[in-house]
């Protein structure tokens, strides 16, 4: 149980940085595209505490965490966005809705970098030690946010940039499955559905970020 313990604060203190990062690009996004809407808000601050979603945040990592799903997954809360605000509508929902995934890549490979420094020296102190596997976390977390959020699965960033790509009326139809996103995503993360991305895309992504 001790060691679930340090695991879970292993991956949930990067956790709480990759999700808040995410946002923080959403919402800046948004500014330059012309709504204002999230920095109105306070939302494009790099206090964890304001982007922090009880549920996504802390409750299902850790859920994960202690079931042993293979991919550790959260959010925050999402930053306030009017999308009728942005001067090119789809162009707009399309780029606020990438860049948090943008973030999280940029994230990871400097994460891998600094880890791939810093991993030599980490037996030689706890101190190293503890700061080389945060920094492994924080890449692999940020690695797994950004693919996870491609998916088109609501209300994740990958529903958004199919629904701008959609014509009307299949977006009317596509939308109406938004209010069961979370149930749909829980049961594919509990049920290992979703393996094929840890083995196809994830695990390689973290490799090559961190030296192998």
């Amino acid at each position: 149980m001790e060691a679930k313990i340090i695991q879970a604060l292993i991956l949930i203190i990067p956790l709480l940085m990759a999700v808040t990062l995410h946002e923080v690009a959403h919402g800046y996004a948004a500014w330059v595209f012309g709504d204002p809407t999230a920095k109105m808000a306070g939302r494009l601050s790099l206090n964890p505490v304001r982007h922090l979603d009880p549920f996504g945040s802390l409750l299902l990592p850790g859920l994960l965490i202690f079931s042993g799903s293979p991919a550790i997954f959260g959010y925050a809360k999402p930053v306030p966005v009017n999308f009728r605000n942005l001067r090119d509508p789809k162009l707009g929902t399309i780029v606020v809705s990438a860049a948090g995934v943008a973030v999280n890549l940029a994230c990871a490979l400097a994460a891998g970098l600094l880890f791939q420094l810093i991993a030599p020296f980490a037996g030689e102190s706890t101190f190293l030690l503890l700061i080389a596997r945060l920094l492994y976390g924080f890449c692999m977390i940020s690695v797994v946010l950004a693919v996870f959020n491609l998916l088109p699965v609501p209300p994740l960033d990958g529903s958004h940039i199919l629904s701008a790509l959609l014509p009307p009326g299949p977006r009317q139809t596509y939308e109406r499955i938004g209010s069961f996103g979370i149930l749909i995503l829980l049961v594919l993360l509990m049920t290992r559905s979703l393996d094929f991305l840890i083995t196809a895309i994830i695990r390689p992504l973290v490799r090559f970020f961190t030296g192998g």
